[in-house]
Order: structure tokens, then C-alpha cells, then sequence
């Protein structure tokens, strides 16, 4: 198939893409189900765990990687602060700002669930060796990359 041709008309590519979101969104659902927490959050904890160095991580980082709106980060954090899943500290470089980190609590929660996480992909990848993610992850990191550029364009006209 030409890339071209690719979304031009809803092809097999395009409902593959869309299937697989659907599935990771239930994927999601289930994950923040076991917690008692709502598939945002959920995703926001991931987030964090994946982007925290240590130091903390921005709301803005947050809401960057999840390309949601900011404000909706720090309501929803404020909750997941209140039900004691992430720790809020004052940003050392400017107090305006929070530095966000997982909980103790929050990292035991989501180590139960470490098992049935690694089951999981097991179940997802099956198939694929490793020289073929990092193809695979390669050419889908283009592609989001792409996809983010081409809605930029389409929101201010220029597509």
C-alpha cells in the first residue's frame, strides 16, 4: 500500500491503528478499574512513573506526554494526591509550579499489578521478537510524530 494512499480512504492500516487504540483504551479501563481509579488517572500515574528522573515531574510534562490540557492535570492530580497515589512538592526551582512523584502506596499498587502486566504483554507481543518492536516502535514513533504535525496543520487550515 502507498503511504500515500494510507488515510486517504479508511483502509486496513487505518482500522488496525483504530482497533489497537480501542484495545489499549479497555487495557486502561482495566487497569484503573483494579485501583478504583478513572482511565485518566490511570494514565496520568503511568506518565509519571515513566517520566520522573528522581526529581519530581512537572504538570506540563505530564499533560505534554498525554496531550491533555494542563488544568485537567492538576485537577485530577490533586485527587490522586487526596487518595495518597502521588506526593505534590513545590517546584525547588520555582514555587509556582509542583514537582509530582508516585507515592509509596502508589508503587506498591502498581507492582501487584506487575504480574499480570508482564502476562499481558506477553499476550500482546506474541510473535514478535525483539529486533521487530524496535522496528515497529521505530516506524510508529514517526508516525506519531507525523500524525502530530499533520493535526497542527489541519486545525489552522494550512491542510
Amino acid at each position: 500500500m502507498n503511504a500515500e494512499n494510507l488515510f486517504r480512504q479508511p483502509g486496513p492500516a487505518h482500522w488496525n491503528v483504530v482497533e489497537i487504540h480501542s484495545q489499549l483504551e479497555e487495557i486502561h479501563k482495566s487497569w484503573a478499574q483494579i485501583l478504583r481509579l478513572t482511565e485518566p488517572q490511570w494514565l496520568i500515574l503511568m506518565a509519571i512513573d515513566e517520566l520522573d528522573e528522581g526529581r519530581g515531574v512537572s504538570g506540563i510534562a505530564v499533560a505534554s506526554k498525554l496531550r491533555i490540557h494542563p488544568a485537567f492535570v492538576t485537577n485530577q492530580t490533586k485527587k490522586l494526591e487526596t487518595m495518597d497515589f502521588l506526593a505534590r512538592e513545590p517546584s525547588p526551582q520555582d514555587a509556582r509550579f509542583v514537582q509530582m512523584s508516585l507515592t509509596q502506596r502508589a508503587r506498591a499498587e502498581i507492582s501487584k499489578l506487575s504480574i499480570k502486566r508482564e502476562a499481558l504483554n506477553s499476550t500482546l507481543l506474541d510473535g514478535l521478537d525483539e529486533a521487530t518492536l524496535e522496528y515497529l516502535n521505530k516506524r510508529l514513533a514517526a508516525i506519531a510524530k507525523n500524525s502530530r504535525l499533520a493535526s497542527q496543520k489541519l486545525s489552522i487550515g494550512v491542510l
